[in-house]
């Protein structure tokens, strides 16, 4: 189910599932290269999504995305060229497009200066900084702090969000104020807050204006693909395909 946060100006949208060309247990509009069942399937959901805008798939800048903090200035459409998780641009008509099957999409905006930044923050490239620099990027580009808003997308909820102590510690030995975002699970395990993890480091960073889907991608089959829901279902393909949906946004003419 598509979500459009209400404080950001410029068009945009968090997909779902809806709307889209794929078939069987990746049915929908799934926009993960490796997860479709042939390119075509795939440029056709990729044409779906930016038609919404009312451009073309030829307006779409897609990172090769991983877990990093690497993040971009796009001045021009690019097809899986740059290896990345965070996005800047203030070019109209270009589309930052993250994908998505777990891991926190935040869309970002400077409406008053026209700049528009997109991250890929799943608990990694949340960890390295991934946030940080995106805004830094903004700055650099002329944004101002106070203008900034940001809103997470839908990602896999705190209740679905198993960890182990291993996970844990890693947080704890970075700083122990991040204890708040783990509840007590079973047999030693830890639930995770991935998006009030987010959350929090987007006001850290000096953004007010903060906004949260708050809709479990794990939880809701029928509306969002799952990575870990996939692996449980043992969905995964032996290349590592799964199904992802998009979250993007441009500026406004």
């Amino acid at each position: 189910m598509s979500w459009i946060a209400p404080n950001l100006k410029n068009r945009h949208n968090f997909f779902g599932r809806e709307n889209g060309v794929s078939r069987g247990i990746f049915a929908g509009l799934n926009i993960s290269p490796k997860g479709c069942g042939s390119k075509t399937e795939w440029h056709q959901n990729l044409e779906i999504a930016a038609n919404y805008f009312g451009l073309s798939e030829q307006n779409l800048v897609l990172l090769n995305q991983g877990v990093s903090a690497k993040v971009f200035y796009a001045d021009k459409p690019s097809c899986l060229k740059l290896e990345g998780d965070g996005l800047v641009t203030d070019q109209p008509e270009v589309i930052l497009a993250l994908r998505t099957a777990d891991c926190a999409p935040i869309l970002l905006e400077d409406a008053e200066r026209g700049i528009i930044g997109a991250a890929h923050a799943g608990w990694r490239g949340a960890f390295k900084g991934v946030i940080e620099n995106t805004i830094d990027l903004m700055l650099q580009k002329g944004a101002k702090r106070q203008n900034i808003a940001a809103a997470v997308g839908p990602c896999i909820a705190q209740k679905s969000y198993e960890v182990d102590k291993e996970f844990y510690q890693t947080f704890q030995q970075k700083d122990m104020a991040y204890e708040k975002y783990f509840a007590i699970g079973v047999n030693d395990h830890y639930l995770f807050d991935l998006e009030g993890f987010c959350v929090d480091k987007l006001k850290n960073c000096g953004i007010e204006n903060v906004v949260a889907a708050h809709r479990d991608t794990y939880g809701n089959e029928l509306e969002y693909y799952s990575f870990r829901r996939f692996t449980h279902q043992g969905n995964v393909k032996e290349n590592g395909g799964f199904a992802a949906q998009m979250s993007a946004i441009v500026l406004r003419k």
